[in-house]
């Protein structure tokens, strides 16, 4: 088996491993450095040794082995060597219940949850998804979020400490609290995803490594939820989304918007799976977020051409969830869809609310739509100062090089 292929398999079975050891010993963050322990055996055993009969049952033998030496030493020093008698000898271990293949899925499921506990940060939910569900090392994760591993060593152990601290049972919770961890679950992946499709710093458009294990977890949580709208609705979003990714950068990494680029370097396959799974969700019942967010993917993706794209159906969505979801990013897309559907002035008239909105008037989005509205106006040396005034808002560097662009184009009054 190939490296990447082996690489592939640990991640897959990474929240399996820390599910079955977590299940049957507690001590998340414990089992977590024992998985990862037992995951870089793996790595550097299988490439010359070949592949066990039984991947998992190997990864989860050597996993409580490595924890079952943590635990002793840790009550030795406690002087407690009655409490760690009662734990199973490494040469004596029996796969736990959560090795059947039954429980894998809820131990998944289950991590998630505990990943995205109410008392951590969205930085530490993100981070701490990231490394027990998705099987990245910490060195990967700082590389994917541009900090220095010392830096995400330290949020992923503060993070693993608060699970522990709260004192949450390994176990699904109930009722109104599965289906508000549910929301932030759904909420962090869509967090990794926007951060790999659109990075925020740094000198690339895209991280593609993110956004990739978004779409893994995602429908990773689709087939433990497969009835869910909104879980359906986005992977949906993810994949109807990703499908541009191929034709949103130039040969030089420089960003391409929507409206320029080549739509036959879309992928075609991920439209159509993206469309099936909205078209099915939407039938179901009543639509959440994001389900409206992946229909409006939708309908850009089937779009033959910009010219061609339904903004008026468009904007008749992104007033709908607008009534369920109070989000600034979406009332400065519905304001581009006015502006396409009705005219620039209309757009314009809807953004000095959104100007005085704490939440996004020092973003430079905003004052790109505005420069770019105002440059469909016609007033182009307000346009120049207001893609000027983005670039200088902007943190990524590709964005930054776009916005001036579009200033230059417009110098002395030449068109783009």
């Amino acid at each position: 088996m190939p490296g990447t292929e082996f690489e592939d398999l640990l991640r897959r079975l990474a929240p399996q491993v820390l599910g079955a050891v977590v299940r049957r010993y507690g001590r998340f963050d414990a089992a977590d450095d024992a998985t990862q322990e037992a995951l870089l055996a793996a790595a550097t055993r299988w490439p010359g040794d070949g592949l066990p009969d039984n991947p998992l049952g190997w990864l989860i033998t050597v996993a409580s082995r490595r924890l079952t030496d943590l635990l002793r030493a840790e009550q030795a020093r406690r002087r407690r060597e009655d409490t760690v008698a009662r734990w199973t000898p490494p040469g004596r271990w029996h796969a736990p219940a959560a090795d059947r293949p039954a429980a894998e899925s809820d131990d998944t499921l289950i991590l998630l949850f505990m990943c995205c506990h109410p008392s951590l940060s969205a930085a530490s939910q993100i981070a701490l998804t990231l490394r027990a569900v998705g099987g990245l090392t910490t060195a990967e994760i700082a590389r994917a979020f541009l900090v220095p591993e010392a830096t995400m060593t330290r949020r992923i152990t503060r993070a693993k400490s608060s699970v522990k601290d709260s004192g949450v049972p390994f176990g699904m919770p109930s009722g109104a609290e599965r289906a508000e961890r549910l929301r932030v679950v759904l909420h962090v992946l869509y967090l990794i995803f926007n951060e790999g499709y659109a990075s925020t710093s740094g000198p690339h458009l895209q991280r593609v490594e993110l956004s990739a294990e978004a779409i893994r977890l995602a429908r990773m949580v689709h087939r433990l939820l497969p009835d869910d709208g909104e879980v359906t609705g986005l992977l949906a979003l993810m994949v109807l989304t990703d499908a541009r990714r191929p034709a949103r950068t130039g040969p030089d990494g420089s960003l391409i918007p929507m409206a320029e680029q080549d739509r036959s370097r879309w992928d075609a396959a991920a439209i159509a799976e993206g469309v099936a799974l909205i078209t099915g969700a939407l039938s179901r019942g009543t639509a959440g977020p994001y389900q409206l967010q992946a229909a409006i993917a939708a309908i850009h993706d089937e779009a033959p051409s910009a010219e061609e794209t339904d903004w008026p159906q468009i904007t008749a969505l992104y007033e709908l969830l607008m009534r369920i979801t109070d989000n600034p990013m979406v009332a400065l897309n519905h304001v581009v869809a006015v502006a396409m559907a009705r005219g620039p002035h209309a757009g314009l008239g809807l953004l000095d609310p959104l100007a005085a909105d704490g939440r996004i008037a020092a973003d430079h989005r905003l004052h790109a739509v505005r420069a770019h509205l105002l440059e469909m106006a016609g007033d182009h040396a307000a346009a120049r100062e207001g893609y000027r005034e983005a670039a200088r808002r902007a943190t990524g560097l590709p964005q930054q090089r776009y916005l001036h662009a579009k200033a230059a184009r417009l110098e002395d009054g030449r068109t783009p």
